[in-house]
């Protein structure tokens, strides 16, 4: 801030040399002259002062015995006279301040937070059947009433902020989650076996199991069913009690294992040629500055930056370049150190993916192998998995309609 008030005030930089520099430092200090970034070279000292304070000094130099030189002079004074005589630059700089003032009156970026379920398509839908949109004047925006309005529009969230920064309306949710998940006490269902094996593991907290530890099953096996009957005395069966079914069954498995990586394969050469074109996004529209590119095969890395002159000012410019990059498609083949390493790291990374799904390996059997035109990893895994697919049902739906009539009125 003081350097910012010595460049409004006007100061040059100057060179003193003499007979008595001490009596002059001393002087400057009597009469309240201020000196900084002092500096000396062998008899010469090089020192900034006020614009003021250098007009006083001709009574001092000449007392003291000393000269003082102008380096350099800086400062808004000594900027004005070359401003005023470029008309052109002026009348520029007045229209870029009016075009800031403006543009700072409307909305021109809404960006949106914390919406898992809800699409940002769907919300910026909403948005614009409310006349909120970018390029709309930020006076004419309620923000306390568009808060309201999206608390009663989407009813999973149960809380919204929205502020505005700047020219940018920044919108933050927060659903719940509940909402989104039905009442799982209110679920009644069936467990089915959704993959082939041999049950090693198996217990269940709620329904009747259909099936035993050391029983083969098939896909779509009923395992547990989530009708529990309810008998007579004579033991014939009263009604039934619905619920959830609810068990953690496990099967060991055979999982397969296939990775294949052909013999050639196209590399990526770079020539070294780049060719750059620049566009700019004004308004939502795309206005190219060059060519198109001349390069038969290359890649393409676009950069974009939105064009904010200060912190929380963004404007609807859109500053875009587009870096080409030729390249050549080459033949080559895999060594077999080369090919090995790649089917190492995909088997790996399938390995990674079962341990993530809770898959527990307990045996490996695989090889590398190659054919005609083609690397082959194959080979088994025996694996044990948890099991078990909830099928919902209603207690008026087609399992329960083999309940006899008699038992119910009973």
């Amino acid at each position: 801030m003081i350097g910012f008030l010595k460049w409004l005030r006007g100061y040059v930089q100057i060179k003193m040399w003499g007979f008595a520099p001490e009596r002059f430092f001393n002087l400057c200090s009597n009469k309240n002259i201020l000196l900084w970034n002092i500096k000396k070279e062998e008899d010469i000292y090089y020192l900034c002062i006020s614009l003021a304070g250098f007009y006083r000094l001709k009574e001092i130099t000449r007392k003291t015995g000393t000269r003082a030189v102008i380096l350099k002079r800086c400062g808004l004074p000594f900027l004005m006279p070359k401003l005023l005589s470029r008309k052109i630059f002026i009348l520029g700089l007045f229209a870029a301040c009016f075009f800031w003032f403006w543009s700072s009156r409307y909305i021109w970026k809404i960006s949106i937070e914390g919406n898992l379920n809800i699409t940002e398509d769907l919300f910026l839908e909403f948005l614009e059947e409310r006349g909120i949109r970018v390029g709309m004047p930020s006076e004419e925006l309620d923000i306390e009433e568009l808060e309201k309005e999206i608390r009663r529009e989407f009813q999973e969230i149960t809380w919204t902020s929205a502020r505005l920064s700047g020219t940018s309306l920044e919108i933050s949710v927060k659903e719940n989650d509940a909402l989104s998940a039905p009442a799982q006490e209110d679920i009644t269902s069936d467990l089915y076996a959704d993959k082939d094996g041999l049950i090693v593991s198996m217990i269940v907290r709620s329904g009747v199991p259909q099936v035993k530890i050391g029983d083969r099953v098939e896909e779509g096996t009923l395992l547990v069913d989530g009708r529990v009957p309810v008998y007579n005395e004579d033991t014939t069966v009263r009604k039934y009690q619905y619920m959830r079914s609810d068990a953690d069954i496990y099967v060991q498995r055979v999982q397969e294992v296939y990775e294949e990586l052909p013999f050639y394969y196209l590399e990526k050469v770079y020539t070294g040629r780049v060719q750059e074109n620049h566009y700019i996004k004004l308004f939502g529209k795309m206005f190219e500055i060059g060519g198109s590119c001349d390069f038969t095969v290359y890649d393409t890395v676009i950069t974009e930056k939105e064009f904010e002159p200060l912190e929380g000012l963004t404007l609807p410019v859109v500053l875009g370049t587009r870096c080409y990059r030729e390249y050549q498609n080459t033949e080559r083949i895999y060594s077999t150190e080369e090919a090995k390493e790649l089917l190492a790291g995909k088997y790996s990374l399938f390995l990674a993916g079962l341990e993530e799904k809770g898959v527990q390996i307990i045996e490996k059997d695989v090889k590398i192998e190659t054919d005609s035109d083609r690397w082959k990893l194959i080979g088994e895994l025996q694996v044990i998995e948890k099991t078990g697919k909830e099928v919902p049902f209603t207690e008026d739906g087609g399992e329960q309609s083999a309940v006899p009539a008699e038992s119910e009125q009973e």
